[in-house]
């Protein structure tokens, strides 16, 4: 892991990693850039503490907005509507931009995801359901992800609805894991 130190330019809303809670850096404060992934970046404060802000806030911390966090919804011909196996496809290239912020593994690779179901919304266009799960039970990250994935989904053409679920039946084990990450994380 590489670590960058960075001076906060301006007060910006971050979550603390892993309990989830609403905390601010603060302009002036040193902090370490540890990781930037899925469009977010994790911050480590002289005290330790992890906090994650959001891409739209790089520029506190001196960094130009990730693609991934430019906020769009892709436009697309009405009149031609998208199959339930093409916005499956786009569900999920949206879940491997999506990171446990504790480890530089996206979801999916990680295991992290148990189903997504693609269905009519009854509003029209696509309702998508997607069941995860989380590596600890207790992480406070659970609303933080999920908020992140179904904004991330709203945004794929067609999809009208967007529903997360996190569950921990099964539980997580690293088993789950993709050859892949397990290679990445030295698991292998």
């Amino acid at each position: 892991m590489s670590y960058e130190l960075a001076t906060v330019t301006r007060d910006c809303k971050a979550v603390t990693i892993p309990y989830g809670t609403d905390t601010l850096v603060f302009k002036d404060e040193k902090v370490y850039v540890t990781q930037q992934l899925g469009g977010n970046f994790t911050l480590q404060r002289d005290n330790g503490q992890l906090v994650r802000i959001e891409g739209k806030d790089a520029d506190a911390i001196g960094k130009e907005i990730p693609k991934e966090a430019k906020v769009f919804k892709i436009q697309y011909d009405d009149e031609k509507p998208r199959t339930d196996e093409e916005v499956e496809k786009d569900v999920w290239t949206q879940l491997h931009t999506c990171y446990d912020p504790e480890i530089p593994v996206d979801i999916v690779e990680l295991g992290l995801v148990y189903s997504n179901v693609v269905k009519p919304a009854e509003s029209g266009g696509k309702r998508v359901e997607v069941v995860m799960t989380l590596t600890a039970p207790g992480c406070g990250m659970s609303g933080v992800l999920k908020t992140e994935i179904e904004q991330k989904i709203s945004r794929i053409p067609g999809v009208k609805e967007a529903q997360v679920e996190v569950t921990f039946e099964p539980p997580w084990d690293r088993s789950r894991m993709s050859e892949a990450a397990q290679l990445q994380l030295g698991m292998m």
